[in-house]
């Protein structure tokens, strides 16, 4: 769905993205993290081709951008940088005039699709107030419905969350769900590790312009071969298991080179209560701060 070789620009002597290789399957809900400055935007801006490349190839579903920019976009829906909109319209007229800029999409059928996309991004009760007096999370949810028009295959998007509270935030996540079961690709692009790793399937990290990381998340957290234990117990635990506690934190131990079972029976057997007890997974944070040179990069 999205394939870049070599992907570099340059603003004079700044080099803002370097030699990224992006590998965006279908499928996909990719999250694509990076801190703020990291060339995230600028990255996102090439692939839709709205700034060219200073070298490198673009392909968006099986095709190169820019040059076959008039068959693909139409295929694609994008949020970039916040929601642009003319204040004085309502939300429902806002996105009339960019449906009937949009080429190919029959005139009959655009009241349909217009309603469709402002129910999916919670706006329907609010469509004929003028976008003047909308807030900025309802402002980013208009550039959702925006960019759902037209049902796209692949849907690009930069920040979607931003300026929504935790029910947005939520509302958000689930909307992109189920668009992703119904077959759209989800390219996101994003800061907040908390939203990548509840709802993306494969991620990449861009670390200061250059591509750090990119791998499935189920991969990237497959078990540690250690075990992490729970309990109210936790220094009679920790005394019982000597040596093999490699850090205590409260009631939380992890615990290395002894099997799960084995762990459980001997816990058990002393009387130590045991709230929980399985397999060490690292986090994306911890995961994401491995890849990076600098660790303050990006948010939880």
């Amino acid at each position: 769905m999205i394939v870049t070789s070599g992907l570099t620009k340059r603003y004079g002597q700044v080099l803002a993205v370097d030699d990224v290789g992006l590998d965006v399957r279908e499928g996909d809900i990719y999250g694509f993290l990076g801190a703020n400055g990291s060339g995230k935007t600028t990255t996102v801006r090439m692939l839709l081709g709205l700034v060219l490349a200073t070298s490198g190839d673009i392909e968006l579903l099986g095709r190169p951008m820019p040059r076959q920019a008039a068959a693909v976009l139409p295929r694609v829906g994008a949020l970039v940088e916040g929601p642009a909109a003319y204040g004085h319209l309502s939300g429902r007229a806002n996105l009339t005039l960019i449906d009937a800029a949009g080429a190919g999409a029959p005139r009959r059928s655009r009241r349909a699709r217009v309603d469709d996309a402002l129910e999916q991004v919670g706006l329907g009760q609010v469509a004929g107030r003028k976008v003047r007096a909308y807030s900025l999370g309802m402002r980013q949810r208009l550039g959702l419905a925006a960019a759902l028009l037209r049902r796209p295959s692949l849907l690009v998007l930069d920040e979607p969350t931003n300026g929504l509270d935790p029910q947005g935030i939520s509302e958000v996540r689930e909307l992109l769900l189920g668009l992703h079961g119904r077959g759209t690709t989800v390219f996101l692009s994003s800061h907040l590790l908390a939203e990548v790793e509840q709802l993306c399937t494969r991620v990449g990290v861009l670390d200061r312009g250059r591509l750090v990381l990119q791998d499935q998340l189920a991969t990237l957290q497959q078990p540690t071969g250690r075990t992490v234990v729970r309990t109210p117990d936790a220094a009679a635990a920790h005394a019982l298991l000597d040596g093999r506690v490699e850090r205590l934190s409260g009631d939380r131990l992890v615990v290395a080179r002894i099997e799960p079972a084995e762990l459980n029976r001997r816990l058990v057997a002393a009387g130590l209560r045991i709230t929980e007890l399985g397999p060490e997974r690292r986090t994306l944070e911890q995961v994401v701060l491995a890849a990076t040179t600098d660790s303050p990069v990006v948010s939880p």
